[in-house]
């Protein structure tokens, strides 16, 4: 066992061991957030077991995004293959440094492990880009399922508190508006 996965007896390896098919189709992006991720880790190609590597293919309806997430074991690099897409990531505490950029097709921008990271369509047709990760299993944390989608519940204590949130009422909107800033 490596990583979770039995290693193959390479006598009994064979070439569908090393092969996916599938990303020519289109994924399905009619839902909330406009987008479908599919992904291509060692549990969709077993020959990626120890390898290092894996990656996703994303599809965006127009306005459709990869919300911000993480992936606590692999830095990701994101090519547009079709379309106009926002991207960006979010730098560690204290500074909390938004970089960002618009990319069209061709272009290539990296998210560094671990960093919170989103992708959005702000062209008008749709768009397509192929992510390589930097692990055959980077694991992805969706922030706001994270947050709010904890299995028990984070309270509503914590979360009010760690939103600023009073009577229902979200205080204020930005740091600069008085957000709490926790330095580490």
């Amino acid at each position: 066992f490596v990583n979770g996965k039995v290693c193959k007896d390479p006598m009994l390896v064979t070439a569908n061991d090393f092969f996916y098919d599938g990303l020519d189709k289109p994924g399905n992006t009619s839902n909330p957030l406009g987008s479908k991720g599919t992904q291509v880790y060692v549990m969709q190609i077993l020959g990626l077991n120890t390898l290092g590597i894996s990656l996703a293919h994303i599809d965006f309806a127009p306005g459709g995004q990869n919300r911000p997430h993480t992936h606590p074991r692999g830095t990701e690099i994101l090519t547009v293959v079709e379309g106009t897409l926002y991207v960006g990531f979010v730098t560690s505490n204290p500074e909390n440094h938004l970089i960002c950029k618009t990319l069209k097709k061709g272009d290539v921008f990296v998210f560094p492990e671990g960093l919170i990271h989103f992708q959005q369509n702000v062209g008008y047709g749709n768009s397509v880009a192929i992510a390589g990760l930097s692990s055959q299993n980077p694991g992805v944390i969706t922030i706001a399922n994270a947050v709010f989608g904890a299995n028990p519940p984070i309270s509503d204590d914590v979360l009010a508190k760690t939103f600023q949130i009073v009577n229902n009422r979200l205080i204020n909107s930005r740091p600069a508006s008085g957000w709490i800033i926790t330095k580490y």
